[in-house]
């Protein structure tokens, strides 16, 4: 059965290309091909806990195009809004693994199908029973003109009165620190869940301490501050109170993905009514989840195996 809740998210894809042994790229010698991407991985979440998921982006009218098309409707995320183009070559990255589960990313998305979406092709029929709009920083630091998409899926939003969530997901090989806390301060008024590292609020705002967080939630309305901080757990801040809940240990083989599914968790708990530290629990468990499988989304999880990853009887409908 189709779960009452749906969410919305946008941005690019890439076929990603995971390293056949840990060490150094240049060492490196053979890859397996796989999908990724910050949002995409976030629908896939979604989708696999049980979710509505709808996904707006570009693919390159490539094999590769072809390949993550193919991918996402197999994960049963809403592909309608999802259109192949010709002359813009599907994205491509290539992972770095080292020994202790860190690595880097080095892209390849130059002349990113993305950039081939405007703002006057969204509607407001894309968002028909949709409850939650889901937004990163990487959409926004693919090309200026994404953030003018941007606001005017906010817009929408904010007419429709639907929730959004926003995670910075800093590529400062994409823009600047200054640019993107520019943009980040034009979008936190239209902001209701914002989701962040902890290495990335310090970023932006210079003092990750507790009050500074407070202060940055209530000047721009923000409904819920979470930090995410890997292995020191989470935290979250509403109407004047910070909950805690710490991490699940794990160990770790791929920390990639692993933010994208603590936001589809704790999305989950959201739309669900957990209680705060319940959200924090539930997205704590994917997010450790997902960093004991190599790869972008292998690792995330079933609603099914979170419940019982965390030890809890089902006590909500999907």
């Amino acid at each position: 059965m189709p779960s009452k809740f749906g969410v919305f998210t946008l941005g690019d894809a890439m076929v990603t290309f995971n390293p056949s042994t840990t060490g150094p790229l240049r060492l490196v010698p053979s890859f397996e091909r796989k999908a990724g991407g910050a949002e995409f991985n976030f629908a896939i979440g979604c989708s696999r806990l049980g979710l509505r998921s709808k996904w707006l982006s570009r693919l390159g009218k490539d094999e590769f195009g072809r390949f993550i098309y193919n991918f996402a409707r197999g994960e049963g995320i809403d592909m309608d809004n999802v259109s192949f183009v010709e002359g813009y070559p599907t994205s491509l990255n290539f992972k770095e693994i080292r020994e202790d589960g860190s690595g880097k990313t080095f892209y390849y998305r130059h002349q990113s199908p993305i950039l081939t979406l405007h703002p006057d092709e969204i509607t407001e029929k894309m968002f028909e029973n949709i409850d939650v709009i889901h937004i990163t920083g990487v959409f926004l630091a693919i090309d200026p003109k994404n953030v003018e998409i941007a606001k005017r899926v906010l817009e929408i939003a904010r007419h429709k009165d639907i929730p959004v969530s926003f995670d910075p997901n800093i590529r400062l090989k994409l823009w600047t620190i200054e640019e993107a806390r520019a943009m980040y301060y034009e979008l936190f008024p239209y902001v209701d869940i914002l989701l962040t590292g902890l290495d990335e609020i310090r970023l932006i705002t210079g003092d990750d301490s507790d009050e500074a967080l407070a202060d940055l939630a209530s000047r721009f309305s923000i409904d819920q501050l979470v930090i995410k901080d890997g292995a020191n757990g989470s935290k979250v801040y509403q109407y004047g109170v910070w909950y805690a809940k710490e991490a699940f240990p794990v160990t770790a083989v791929d920390t990639v993905g692993a933010g994208d599914g603590f936001d589809a968790g704790y999305i989950y708990g959201y739309l669900h009514g957990l209680a705060l530290d319940e959200r924090l629990e539930f997205a704590n468990a994917v997010g450790a989840m997902v960093t004991t499988v190599s790869g972008d989304n292998e690792g995330l999880p079933y609603l099914e195996e979170v419940l019982s990853y965390i030890k809890k009887e089902a006590v909500i409908e999907r």
